[in-house]
C-alpha cells in the first residue's frame, strides 16, 4: 500500500476505535443486555451444562463466550444495573468480530489496496456495524465471522475446515440458516455428492461437540422450546425492519404491530405466506449459485439469501440484514457491487436510527412510519434485487476461487 493508504488506514482505525470506546460501556439495548448478563451469570453460578434452564434463545456457541467470560472476567458477573465493567465485556466479543471481519475484508481485496482500505473503512465505520454491536450489545458479527471465514477457506480450495467453520456460524445464531443455501448449492455443483456429504459430516461433527456440555441436561430441547416461545411472542409481521411487510403493518395497522398469526385463508396465516415468498426467493439463489460456482458467485449469494430472509420473512428485526452489508464488500470494485452495497449501508443504518435513536422514543430522530419507512422499506427491497440481479449475471470473477474444484 502506498503512504496515503497506510494513512487513511490509520486514521479510519482510530476513529472506529474511539467510536466503540465510548459506546462499549454505555446502555444500549438495556432489556436485551440484562437477559444476555443474568444468562451470563447463571452459567458462571451453575456451570455451563445447565445453561439451557434459563430460556436462552441462541444455540451453544454464545453461552460458550459468556462461560469464557464468567471464567475469566468476574465484573461480567456483577449484578449492578448497567455496570460498565459488564457491558463492556458483553460486548466485546461482538466488538471484536467487527475488527476481525474488517481485517479478513482487507485482507481478500488486498490486490488492489485502495479498495481493501475502503473496504475496512466500510466495516468500521458504517452506523449499521458499530451501532449494532457497540451500542446495541448485539451477535450479529458473532454469526457473520465464521461464515465468511468459510467463504475465505472455499475461495482457497479448504471445503472441509470451510464446513467447521459454517458449522460454528450456523450454531451461534439462528439467522445464519438461510446463510446454509447458497453454500449448499456450492457444495453440491463442486464436489457432487460425496465431497457434500463428507463436507456435511464434519460440520454435523462441529455441531455435535459444540453441544456434548448440554446433551446430559437436555440442553437442545430447552433450546428449542425457548426458541418456539420466543417466536410465538413477537409473532409481527415486522419488528421495526424496513421490508415489504412493514409497509402493509404500516398501512393496515396505523402504527401497531400486527400479529403474523391470524388465518388469512383457512389454515393459513401472513406468517406462512412469508416462508413462501422468503423459500422461493432461497430457491432462486440455490439455482443461481449452483450456475455460478464462484468465489464472486458464492459472495452474491450470501447477500442475496441475507437479503431474501430479510425481505420475505415476517417478525424480522432491523439488524437482520447485517450479513448482506459485509458479504456485498467482498466484490468490490464491481461497480454493481458498490452501488448496491451503498443503498443497503444507508437504508439500514437509518432503519436502525429510525427503530431505537439514542435518546427518545422510535421515530423521534428519523420517521420509522409513513413515507421515510415506505421509502426504506422499497429500499431494502431494491437492494435484494440488486444482489439477486449481480448473481445472476455472468459478471468477471475477480475474486479468487480454488483451482482444483472436484467435478459435480
Amino acid at each position: 500500500m502506498r503512504r496515503h493508504h497506510w494513512l487513511a488506514f490509520g486514521i479510519g482505525l482510530a476513529v472506529a476505535l474511539a467510536i466503540r470506546l465510548v459506546l462499549l460501556p454505555q446502555p444500549g439495548l438495556a432489556g436485551d443486555d440484562n437477559d444476555f448478563l443474568a444468562w451470563a451469570r447463571w452459567i458462571g453460578a451453575d456451570g455451563l451444562s445447565r445453561a439451557y434452564d434459563q430460556p436462552i434463545s441462541f444455540p451453544p456457541v454464545l453461552p460458550w463466550i459468556w462461560w469464557a467470560f464468567g471464567s475469566v472476567a468476574p465484573g461480567l458477573l456483577n449484578p449492578t444495573p448497567n455496570d460498565p465493567m459488564a457491558l463492556t465485556l458483553l460486548k466485546l466479543p461482538a466488538t471484536v468480530a467487527d475488527i476481525a471481519i474488517a481485517g479478513l475484508v482487507v485482507w481478500s481485496l488486498r490486490s488492489r489496496p485502495g479498495w481493501s482500505v475502503a473496504g475496512m473503512l466500510a466495516v468500521l465505520l458504517v452506523p449499521a456495524t458499530w451501532y449494532v454491536s457497540a451500542w446495541w450489545g448485539q451477535f450479529e458479527s458473532l454469526y457473520v465471522l465464521p461464515i465468511l471465514v468459510a467463504w475465505l477457506l472455499v475461495a482457497r480450495g479448504r471445503p472441509g475446515w470451510a464446513a467447521v467453520a459454517l458449522a460454528v456460524g450456523l450454531m451461534t445464531k439462528p439467522q445464519a440458516l438461510p446463510l446454509l443455501i447458497p453454500f449448499a448449492a456450492w457444495y453440491l455443483r463442486t464436489l457432487g455428492w460425496r465431497g457434500s456429504a463428507r463436507a456435511a459430516a464434519a460440520g454435523a461433527a462441529t455441531m455435535l461437540v459444540l453441544w456434548v456440555p448440554f446433551l446430559a441436561a437436555d440442553g437442545p430441547r430447552h433450546y428449542l422450546q425457548s426458541l418456539s416461545d420466543y417466536s410465538a411472542t413477537f409473532a409481527v409481521l415486522s419488528l421495526r425492519a424496513w421490508n415489504p411487510w412493514w409497509i402493509l403493518q404500516d398501512a393496515a395497522g396505523g402504527g401497531q404491530l400486527i400479529s403474523d398469526n391470524v388465518p388469512i385463508v383457512g389454515p393459513v396465516t401472513l406468517r406462512w405466506v412469508g416462508i413462501v415468498v422468503a423459500g422461493l426467493l432461497e430457491v432462486a439463489v440455490f439455482l443461481w449459485v449452483w450456475r455460478r460456482p464462484t468465489a464472486s458467485g458464492l459472495a452474491w449469494g450470501l447477500a442475496a439469501a441475507s437479503l431474501a430472509a430479510f425481505v420475505g420473512l415476517t417478525t424480522m428485526h432491523e439488524r437482520y440484514a447485517y450479513a448482506a452489508l459485509i458479504f456485498l464488500l467482498l466484490l468490490w470494485p464491481n461497480r454493481f457491487a458498490v452501488a448496491t452495497w451503498v443503498v443497503l449501508a444507508v437504508t439500514m443504518s437509518l432503519n436502525l436510527v429510525a427503530a431505537v435513536p439514542p435518546t427518545g422514543e422510535p421515530g423521534s430522530w428519523v420517521p420509522v412510519a409513513g413515507a421515510v419507512g415506505v421509502a426504506g422499506a422499497l429500499a431494502m427491497t431494491a437492494s435484494l434485487a440488486g444482489a439477486l440481479a449481480g448473481l445472476r449475471s455472468p459478471g468477471d470473477e475477480n475474486v479468487p476461487v480454488s483451482r482444483r474444484p472436484a467435478p459435480a
